[in-house]
Formats: C-alpha cells, structure tokens, sequence
C-alpha cells in the first residue's frame, strides 16, 4: 500500500496547471480495516468496540441484522502471483482499489477543489438492478459532475457507452397433480419449453448489438409429479432500445403461443387450463458520455501521463444510471489481471496495478483539480 501510494504522489505532479480554489470540507463517510495498515475508515472507537473490535464482528454484526448475507471463500494463491477466488477481480479489485486511492490521498496531503465522494454500493450483479448506484445517484444527483466506476481490473479500455438491458421472469401456473393418473392433463414446463423453443428461434440482427440468455428455469417438486408452477428467466441486451422491446414482444407472443397450445393438446381438461404472466424483474437503462466531455479529455491525458492506451467500449455497468441521466461518467479497470469473472475459478494477478491506480486517480483529479498546483 505505501509502495502504491508513494507512485500515485509522484504522478500527481502531471496535474500542476490548476488554479487555487478555497479548501473543502471532507466527510468522513465510512471506515474499513485492512490487514495491515489496521486503519477504520466512518465508526468511532465505542462503535466499533460494539460490534466486537475486529472484521468478523462487524461481519457477524451486520449479519445478525439481517442486512447482508455472508459468504466466506478461501483465496488461494496459484502460479506464482496469481490469486484465486470467488469476486477477486470482479469486483474485490475495484473495492480495494477504492481504500487504497483515498489512502494514497490521505498520505500524499492531496486537497481537490472540488468534494470527492468514495462509495461503494451493492446490487450491480445479477437482478441487483443497479440499485445501490441508484440509491447513491438519488442522494447526490444535484452535486455530481462526474463519476468514475471501477470495475474489474482491466485497462486497455474505458466504458463510456452503457449497454440497455432487460430482465424478464415468465410463470406458467395450472392445477398440478399426479404423474400417472393425471396424466394428459395440462403441464406447466411443457408449455414453457413450447414456448422457449419457439423463442430461441427469434432473428436479432448483428447492428445494433443485440442479444438474449434463458438464464434460469425451474419448476415442480418431484419427478413423478405433473408441477403446478414453471418459471423462466430471460435477459435481453441490445445497443438499440426498440430492439429489445422487440425481443420483449416476441418473448410474450411466443410464450402465449407455447401455453395455447398445451392447453389445446391436453387430454384431460377437466382439470383445469393453465396460465401465464411476464414480469419485468430488471432494467437497466441506457446512455452514452459526449465525445467531447471534461471527464473522456481527463482520462485521455491520464492515458497518455502513464503511456497506456484504452479504446471505447459499450458495456452494463453502475456507470449506466449516470450516463442515462445525463451525468458524466464511465467506468475503467483498477489495474492488474483478472479472468474467469462470475465463476469459482476467477483469477487476479495484481502485476501492473500501479499504473491502473495512478490511471484512476489521475482522471478523477483531471475533474475535480487540485488546490495550489
């Protein structure tokens, strides 16, 4: 950590042509501890001390309060640097990142012109939806001029184009019963893999970029059970809203279609006739930064201060509920390598991490400025 923030000190320097402006006043807003510096960022002595002193009691605190689920993976460490875990470089780098930027600023006496606000939130993963990035751009909308996320490790690349996506969860309902002697009646997974079927066959076109997962099915509670429930997940991404509006329309028509006709096949409609709904579980908006914005020109010279070079990319990030509304942002690696993202095997080697975090900061202070420099 000192190592890092002694390199991030040094390339402040590349940021000297700013004019004075008077001091802001700095909030603290949370604390963290780390193995080694020991250092609490946002509780007081007597808070921390009553939630047990150290990391696992505030863990188990915070648990028993039913406010966060834990999970505990072991990182192991693989062929020389590389480290293995769960979340380690998606997106463990980018929060450890953050801890270690406003360090480096605490050491190096960095004073901005402008307020600059260190959050991390939750919810960007899955059926999330964006919503701790929701909640921090509803706090601060008036007073944000620009935000950078960090997310992954990668730098040869900026996100400044948020990719438009929808999820949608499809239920199938009927009276359910027995495997032989009902059999013939109407099938709720029957209908869904009728009208899956007739989705998957759906043509998107190659420009715009436009695709669709059936992420998750699952339905009935024993294989010698006719289930009374069937549900499916789909997701739908496109550069083009209309299109996935499209996918949405032909995602209902093709599962009104699959459910008409296992109603219509059934042999024994006595029973009962099924039903069906779609309901919208996530959508994550879209938008697109200004070639010409203050923030792109400050990474551009951040790019150029370090010698890197990173290329446009369009991409679902936090950075998405800014860039629809209007607020500058993007999102950019921490630095290093990691692979294997959203699985057990993911991987980070935090060789080059050096020149990611000064990229980070430089661009965040290129923004804000930097008093007397």
């Amino acid at each position: 950590m000192t190592t890092v923030a002694n390199c991030i000190a040094s390339a402040l320097l590349t940021v000297a042509s700013v004019a004075s402006a008077a001091p802001v006043s700095a909030e603290t807003l949370f604390k963290i501890i780390t193995v080694r510096d020991e250092i609490v960022v946002g509780l007081s002595d007597a808070e921390l001390k009553d939630l047990g002193g150290d990391a696992g009691g505030i863990a188990k605190a915070i648990a028993s309060k039913g406010s966060l689920s834990l999970w505990q993976y072991a990182v192991t460490q693989k062929d020389g640097e590389r480290m293995v875990a769960p979340g380690i470089s998606d997106n463990g780098t980018g929060l450890a990142a953050l801890v270690a930027l406003a360090r480096a600023m605490r050491v190096a006496k960095v004073q901005p012109q402008r307020t600059i606000l260190f959050g991390a939130n939750v919810g960007e993963e899955g059926e999330g939806n964006l919503r701790g990035m929701r909640a921090l751009i509803d706090a601060y909308r008036a007073r944000l001029k620009a935000v950078v996320v960090m997310d992954g490790s990668g730098t040869d690349h900026v996100t400044t184009k948020a990719l438009a996506s929808r999820r949608l969860e499809v239920t199938v309902t009927g009276p359910g019963g027995h495997s032989w002697s009902d059999f013939g009646m109407v099938n709720p997974i029957n209908a869904l893999a009728r009208g899956a079927v007739r989705f998957i066959n759906t043509k998107v076109p190659a420009t715009p970029r436009t695709s669709f997962n059936l992420g998750q099915i699952e339905g009935g509670t024993s294989v010698n059970s006719i289930p009374h429930e069937a549900k499916l997940k789909v997701d739908m991404r496109s550069e083009s809203e209309d299109e996935i509006a499209r996918l949405e329309s032909a995602l209902r028509e093709c599962v009104a279609a699959g459910v008409r006709d296992e109603n219509e096949n059934a042999r024994d409609r006595s029973k009962g006739k099924l039903e069906w709904t779609v309901e919208l579980i996530g959508s994550r908006p879209g938008g697109e930064l200004a070639g010409d914005s203050a923030l792109l020109g400050a990474l551009r010279v951040a790019d150029a201060a370090v010698g890197n070079e990173s290329r446009i990319e369009r991409s679902s990030t936090d950075a998405n509920v800014p860039l629809s509304q209007g607020i500058d942002a993007i999102a950019i690696g921490a630095g290093g390598n990691g692979g294997g993202a959203h699985s057990l095997d993911e991987w980070y080697e935090p060789a080059g991490r050096e020149m990611g975090l000064q990229r980070v900061l430089l661009t965040v202070l290129g923004v804000s400025g930097v008093v007397g420099r």
